[in-house]
């Protein structure tokens, strides 16, 4: 795989973590579904694991830039693994409405399991690593760009939703209003 198929799959990459983020909107404005405070954590790990594809995109492929997304992987399926235990008792109806048959948190950690699998898989393809003599500087074209400002202005909404949820004070365990919006 060469530095520039690797920038590809990283914009990739970067789409569908806007597209997670998306979704998450989506169920919180179109459905009114308030996130839990361990959704809200899950959705900024997802916004963390695309740390590593734009500094993939903007400086070149580096182990330590998939290092810094496994991590945050990592760390997704650790809270997504919390939230699925806490609603895994038979009668609980879970939180929040279900798609296909999961809720979002269980769509999480299946997320976040097949984002450490895919980052293990491409960390095995070591020739992204090496330096192309015609390109000085990683160029992902405006494919990469808008990835990355798509990504970036989708965080920036959630972190203005997140204040408006839960204002300057910890968030609600079962949020109902938007704290900064009430009268």
């Amino acid at each position: 795989m060469t530095q520039t198929r690797a920038i590809t799959l990283n914009a990739l990459s970067l789409y569908a973590v806007a597209l997670v983020l998306t979704a998450a909107f989506a169920a919180q404005f179109m459905l009114h579904e308030l996130p839990c405070p361990l959704c809200l954590l899950q959705r900024i790990l997802f916004a963390t694991l695309a740390v590593g594809p734009i500094l993939n995109i903007r400086f070149g492929p580096r182990p330590s830039h998939y290092a810094l997304s496994l991590l945050a992987a990592v760390a997704g399926a650790v809270a997504s693994t919390r939230q699925v235990l806490l609603h895994i008792m038979p009668g609980d109806a879970g939180y929040g409405t279900a798609l296909f048959g999961y809720h979002y948190y269980t769509w999480a950690l299946i997320g976040f399991i097949a984002a450490i699998v895919l980052l293990a898989a491409i960390l095995l393809f070591d020739r992204q690593f090496e330096e192309e003599p015609a390109v000085p500087q990683p160029a992902g074209g405006a494919f990469a760009t808008s990835a990355v400002w798509l990504v970036i202005a989708l965080t920036a909404l959630n972190v203005i939703s997140t204040l408006l949820e839960c204002g300057f004070a910890a968030c609600a365990d079962n949020p109902v209003v938007y704290e900064l919006l009430k009268r």
